[in-house]
């Protein structure tokens, strides 16, 4: 607690000078900016969704974004926020494990992504490695919202592919009705033996201004059931080869050892996970002025599965390692879990200047402490500690006869150290600041948006006594017109540049949960993007129609690669950077159909698709396929029922010495019962996801090949809200 006062403190007194922040030390600028394209709720019409990603609210802001909230945030909600959106348009998940899985958008993971909550970056190693899970609970989230394409990249140079922003109420925005309000939510699921529940309260204390929030969560699995072989066919055909040969050499013990490994089914053993978080915070809200603080922490228990066939012992050879190898020889493998901790402060404030050029001023503050540690067994591998802060402050200018917009900067410091056997990634510190301008222009039913950020990063190796700075400049215009009641078509071009993170230019070690040997290049330049996009809306009472394509060329691409190598018995992963293409589109519409009463029937589907290449030839790894989801669904006044069917296509598309992906198709089920009406949060949902309890697995997974999907999940979850 005492260095996450010193953090704390710090990231305050620094805060009130961010424009006199000007030198290498100084922090990033990733701007968090709003778009406020308003659509309807699937279950009502007239429910109207704003996108409100702090902090330019109410702006077109150049095409794509998707909302996860209400009925379909309760029915889809998973331990981790990748696997909550995994069914949104141009959104697939890593899920690494049930307990760490992040975003991917467009095919973009790890450092393209920015996972923000309330947008503010989650200040922990998420981004560092797919096995580290995110530091946010889906059971307290209000709603999710996604930013593909150009609209990310006013989220600095980490949301090049896209940001995902999570509103919680931790920071009460307004006084409650009737001065309280109570939320619960809970969920029971069957695949893993899913015990889950979170709540919070706000409270306005009198007439004073002040409004009081707490919040907490609780979540517990068992190993996961998955519906097939727990092993791909790959991996399958790898253990029979090996069975062979023991059996051959006359080593029976491990002969069946292979085979039982190979034909394993059920229990994805070493899955389990636990997850707790509580959180507190304080808001003044009167007149011009909204002021609040939160505290927050944050704690996780999960399992790893690792890679069959690799031993433990993946640091040097040294005297320590020969013994563990000759401990895990007499006694099996170690399972190998992570223990994360963090402790968080945030600060949002809101001043209303009513001006004629400046309306508001806006200033959002995070701090935290983080730790993870990698367990194996009941001994400590290797620690992961993370101290950062986060700071924006935004200027909102006046509508002025159909031009508005906001200009800010924004500061970020990093401070990351791994201690242990495998710190593949040793102490580093990462400073960046920016400034940004975001502005836009309507005349009728055309309308124009330009955003530009230009950013300086500097990174730091203290254990190489390696320094690098390097100045990224981004920019992004748009133009749609409304061809149509109701309907834009639109174009957008950007260029965007990232500069490479710590992990991408200082890895060197191995890893023992993602099992591999990870080597960065401390010679990495910018990587540099020009992208174009098409796009139509059509948004009309019962019809909704999207549509884009993209395409995205890439002048130096950082991606990490296998290259056939072993050091320590372990696939060496090297991060290269080549010249790449990413092309795909993403389509999606939604019809009432027909109505019965006070009942309507609705069908919706959504195609989306990435095909990334490198230039002079091969893939990009870990890309998803081509995928299509439908689904019809009888919304009535108090209850809802869907059905709905997912078809993934295989992944033959595939990088050096990376395998293919067998395609699968999911049908799912649920329905939904509303007590006190659609106006009430109150529900009840009863879900069956992989009803036909399939072998499904993501490509975009590094595990892919031996942790699959969850296998037939029947799932009740419960929302109270008054």
């Amino acid at each position: 607690m005492r260095r996450f006062a010193v953090l704390l403190a710090s990231t305050l007194i620094a805060s009130p000078a961010l424009a006199a922040e000007h030198d290498s030390n100084t922090a990033g600028i990733q701007p968090a900016v709003a778009h406020g394209a308003e659509g309807h709720d699937h279950h009502d019409e007239e429910n109207e969704i704003v996108v409100t990603a702090p902090f330019v609210e109410d702006l077109d802001l150049l095409a794509g974004k998707s909302v996860l909230s209400g009925d379909e945030l309760v029915r889809d909600n998973r331990l981790q926020i990748g696997d909550t959106l995994a069914r949104l348009p141009g959104v697939s998940a890593t899920s690494f494990s049930p307990g760490s899985s992040r975003p991917v958008l467009r095919g973009f993971q790890g450092e393209r992504v920015r996972v923000l909550t309330d947008g503010i970056g989650t200040i922990d190693v998420s981004n560092t490695s797919a096995d580290h899970a995110v530091t946010i609970d889906p059971l307290t989230a209000e709603r999710i919202e996604v930013l593909r394409g150009p609209a990310a990249l006013l989220f600095g140079g980490q949301a090049i592919g896209g940001a995902v922003n999570v509103i919680d109420r931790r920071i009460p925005r307004a006084r409650p009705e009737g001065g309280t309000h109570v939320d619960v939510i809970g969920a029971l699921g069957s695949a893993a033996r899913e015990r889950s529940i979170g709540g919070s309260v706000d409270l306005a204390l009198g007439d004073s201004g002040f409004v009081f929030h707490v919040d907490g969560s609780f979540r517990k699995t068992d190993d996961l059931r998955v519906g097939g072989f727990i092993l791909s066919p790959e991996l399958r055909a790898e253990q029979r080869e090996i069975a062979r040969e023991e059996a051959e050499e006359g080593h029976q013990e491990e002969a069946v050892e292979a085979l039982e490994l190979a034909e394993a089914r059920g229990k994805l053993e070493g899955s389990a996970t636990e997850q707790k978080t509580y959180g507190a915070g304080l808001a003044f809200i009167r007149g011009p002025l909204n002021l609040g603080v939160s505290i927050s922490r944050f704690d996780s228990d999960y399992g790893v599965v690792t890679r069959p066939g690799l031993g433990h012992g993946h640091g040097h050879e040294d005297e320590a390692t020969i013994g563990l190898l000759a401990e895990e020889d007499e006694h099996g493998e170690e399972a190998v879990t992570i223990g994360l901790e963090q402790t968080r402060f945030d600060l949002r404030a809101d001043y209303e200047l009513g001006g004629s050029f400046l309306d508001r001023v806006r200033l959002r503050v995070g701090v935290a402490d983080y730790t993870h540690t990698e367990f194996e067994g009941d001994e400590v591998g290797t620690v992961f500690d993370n101290q950062g802060h986060e700071g924006r402050l935004e200027l909102i200018q006046a509508d002025q006869g159909g031009w508005r917009g906001a200009s800010g900067l924004q500061i970020m410091r990093r401070e990351f150290d791994a201690v242990g056997a495998e710190a593949f990634l040793r102490r580093n510190d990462t400073d960046q600041w920016g400034i940004f301008t975001l502005q836009e222009f309507r005349l009728g039913g055309l309308g124009v948006e330009a955003a530009a950020r230009y950013e300086r990063s500097r990174v730091e190796s203290l254990f190489f006594d390696i320094t690098r700075k390097f100045d990224a400049f981004s920019a992004a215009a748009g133009v749609h017109y409304e061809v149509v009641p109701s309907g834009k078509l639109g174009f957008n071009l950007s260029r965007a540049t990232r500069a490479p993170s710590a992990e991408e230019l200082f890895s060197d070690g191995p890893h023992l949960a993602t099992s591999a040997y990870e080597i960065g290049d401390p010679d990495l330049s910018t990587e540099k993007a020009l992208g174009a996009e098409l796009f139509f809306r059509v948004d009309r009472p019962g019809f909704e129609f999207n549509a884009s394509a993209y395409l995205t060329r890439f002048d130096d691409f950082i991606y990490e690669g296998e290259t056939g190598l072993e050091e320590d018995e372990l696939p060496v992963f090297r991060y290269l950077q080549r010249d790449a293409t990413h092309r795909g589109f993403e389509i999606e519409a939604s019809a009432t159909l027909a109505r019965a009463g006070s009942t309507r029937f609705v069908v919706d589907g959504m195609v989306d698709n990435v095909r990334a290449t490198l230039r002079g030839g091969g893939n990009v790894p870990r890309i998803p396929p081509l995928r299509l989801l439908g689904g019809v669904e009888a919304q009535g006044d108090r209850f809802d029922a869907r059905a709905e069917i997912e078809w993934v296509a295989d992944q033959d598309k595939v990088a050096a010495f990376e395998t293919r992906t067998d395609g699968h198709t999911l049908v799912n089920a649920a329905l939904s019962w509303h007590p006190l009406g659609k106006r009430s949060e109150t529900s009840f949902t009863l879900s069956a996801n992989n009803l036909f309890d399939v072998d499904a697995r993501r490509h975009a997974s590094f595990t892919k090949d031996f942790v699959p999907l969850a296998g037939r999940d029947i799932r009740l979850s419960a929302r109270f809200a008054f």
